[in-house]
């Protein structure tokens, strides 16, 4: 079976070029939050998950594990001291995909995003993932893994920091000469 699509997401916390520590598991891995838009349709993935969890302990809900930790977390959950990320919209759904190994990364017309400064926080994607239930250390639960992504269109950096071309103007005129140390101190 092919790897389930997600709809349009916007990138935050993208960690796709090289791999990080994670604090829990103390393993290196690749990662990045996908922020679902209102209205976004999660349904095929609501199914997939499902289907790895009663693959894991069966159809009766009954049996499944108390407390099970899910993919699907809403954004308020980053809110801290009453400040949301950028990025972040009160009421709607993110999910974090992580993978132990680097994940593709194409653009719209499927050629190789090299350069990392092309895949950043505010830009739009798609990912292929994989689907998973999971019981270890107590923690129990449905997950899903990050297989690949396609960048889909810009959007305004998460980072608050403007791109350059934004805040300066055209310098008209012929560039300067260059001064010595003797033109300034002379």
């Amino acid at each position: 079976m092919a790897n389930p699509i997600t709809p349009e997401f916007r990138v935050s916390y993208p960690n796709v070029f090289t791999p990080k520590m994670n604090t829990l598991s103390k393993k290196e891995e690749y990662s990045i939050v996908a922020l679902f838009p209102k209205g976004a349709d999660l349904s095929k993935l609501e199914a997939v998950a499902r289907e790895a969890i009663e693959e894991k302990w069966g159809p009766d809900k009954a049996k499944w594990p108390k407390n099970m930790k899910t993919p699907f977390r809403l954004q308020d959950d980053k809110e801290k001291d009453g400040v949301m990320p950028a990025g972040h919209e009160k009421g709607l759904v993110f999910m974090n995909l992580k993978s132990k190994q680097r994940p593709g990364l194409v653009d719209r017309k499927r050629q190789p995003i090299i350069d990392s400064s092309e895949f950043y926080a505010g830009c739009y994607a798609i990912a292929s993932v994989s689907c998973y239930a999971y019981d270890e250390a107590g923690n129990r639960g449905v997950a899903f893994g990050l297989v690949n992504l396609q960048k889909t269109r810009e959007g305004e950096p998460l980072s608050g920091r403007p791109k350059a071309e934004t805040e300066f103007q055209a310098i008209a005129g012929d560039e300067p000469q260059a001064k010595t140390a003797g033109d300034l101190f002379g």
